[in-house]
Formats: structure tokens, C-alpha cells, sequence
């Protein structure tokens, strides 16, 4: 995806949700051992994954939706097979002619969105929210 302007840390410092030396820690954290930093900074304890998913949010501008609310069309939900959709924690939520709407935690990664597209042949409308969230609709959904 695009470079943002603002990168996610520096968004949740802006905001005061975390502290700079804290952000250090995480991206050191996140130099040692890999990973994204959303995800490093909720296993350090310093924020939880709303915090994160606000911030994207504000840095990308994709729609939040609290899919653990949504009644999903069976037959929407299995355009993405269940074990494709825990690996990867995505959910489809509507379908639109051949805009598959789907809800994920990572929305930034082109390579899921373009996974995803390839799987159901649709083109995907990308939505953000919470991993938990995310487990909850599958759990109740498949």
C-alpha cells in the first residue's frame, strides 16, 4: 500500500495513547524480533488492539466496523473458507456484483487483499476491526 504521511506510532504519540520512549521500545522490540508494530505494542501491554485499530482509522482512513455485530448471509461468509479466514483473520461481510466487502485486522497488506481477491474472484472492499472481534464473528459465523 501507499506510503502514509503519518506513520502509526507517531499517530498514537500525537494522541497520547502511548509515549515516545515507549514507541522506541516497541520498534526495537519490533528490529529484534519482527512483526508490525500494532501488534508489538499490544504484546508489550502498553496499549489494546481498539487503541490500535483507532489509529488506523485515522492513518488510512478505513471505515471501523464491529463485525462481531453483523448478522452475515451464510453464503457470503464461505466465499472465504474457514480455515483461510483464522490463518489470516478476515471475515466477508456483503457482496456487492463482484466487490466482496471484508472485514480484517490488517488491512494495509496488499498481499492479503490481492490472496483474497485471487480466492473468491471478486474485487475486496477492505474494512478494519479488532482481531477479537474478528474470532468472534468466525466463531459464530462457520
Amino acid at each position: 500500500m501507499d506510503a502514509y504521511k503519518v506513520l502509526l506510532g507517531e499517530i498514537l504519540v500525537q494522541r497520547k495513547r502511548i509515549t515516545r520512549e515507549q514507541l522506541d521500545a516497541a520498534l526495537k522490540r519490533q528490529k529484534e524480533k519482527g512483526g508490525i508494530i500494532g501488534e508489538v505494542l499490544v504484546g508489550l501491554g502498553f496499549l489494546d488492539e481498539r487503541d490500535i485499530v483507532v489509529a488506523l482509522v485515522i492513518q488510512c482512513g478505513l471505515p471501523y466496523i464491529a463485525v462481531n455485530k453483523y448478522a452475515i448471509d451464510p453464503q457470503i461468509v464461505r466465499l472465504i473458507p474457514r480455515d483461510v479466514a483464522e490463518k489470516e483473520k478476515v471475515i466477508a461481510l456483503d457482496r456487492i456484483g463482484d466487490v466482496l466487502s471484508v472485514v480484517m485486522c490488517n488491512p494495509l497488506s496488499d498481499e492479503q487483499k490481492s490472496s483474497l481477491e485471487h480466492l473468491t474472484h471478486c474485487r475486496v472492499a477492505t474494512f478494519i476491526s479488532t482481531k477479537a472481534e474478528i474470532e468472534e464473528a468466525i466463531a459464530r459465523n462457520y
